[in-house]
């Protein structure tokens, strides 16, 4: 039948050939669904908006990511629930630190419309293992380690410039203080 309509009307057999359509399964590739990719440093970016800029690559990258769970579990694929509890993101409100390897990189990327991904940061350098007990993560992804305490030499200075104040003949103690903030207080003016 179609060889009758293409021979009396090309024409009627090409918009015949156009309404039949052939459904593509697998994923669609990005090179050639999106034309407007911007390749820089061999990866392509595909920004929502024309004018917007690309990310700086200032550095290496962060080593660590802190990963939080923004969205609720519930009705989510059995994937998702998966990928979630393999990282530590099951419980609510739940952070985790993951290593920036390209196998968690693959996961976070399948679950990133559920969580936030924040790099660490080290303002004071890397902790050390003896350091391990003073160091905290804050909100922001920043990784403060806090020192070790100053010298004994400077901490007994301090410690004794504090007695001869509190010893000092010119100081007014509590009880003078009460008085003078207690007449001030009925003669404001």
């Amino acid at each position: 039948m179609l060889k009758v309509f293409q021979s009396s009307s090309t024409l009627l057999g090409q918009q015949l050939k156009a309404l039949v359509s052939v459904r593509h399964y697998g994923k669609p590739n990005k090179k050639f669904l999106y034309k407007d990719g911007i390749l820089k440093d061999q990866i392509y970016y595909y920004p929502r908006d024309n004018n917007r800029e690309l990310p700086a690559l200032d550095g290496e990258p962060s080593k660590l990511f802190s990963v939080r769970r923004m969205k609720p579990i519930k009705g989510l694929p059995y994937w998702e629930k998966r990928i979630l509890r393999g990282l530590g993101l099951y419980e609510k409100n739940a952070v985790a630190v993951v290593k920036n390897i390209p196998e968690n990189n693959a996961r976070l990327w399948k679950v990133k419309h559920l969580v936030e991904i924040l790099p660490i940061t080290y303002r004071y350098g890397e902790p050390t293992e003896a350091d391990i007990e003073r160091t905290f993560l804050k909100e922001d992804g920043e990784c403060v380690v806090i020192r070790k305490l100053e010298a004994a030499e400077v901490t007994n200075t301090k410690l004794s410039a504090a007695e001869q104040l509190r010893h000092a003949k010119d100081r007014m103690d509590g009880e003078t203080l009460r008085k003078d903030s207690r007449l001030k207080w009925l003669n404001a003016w």
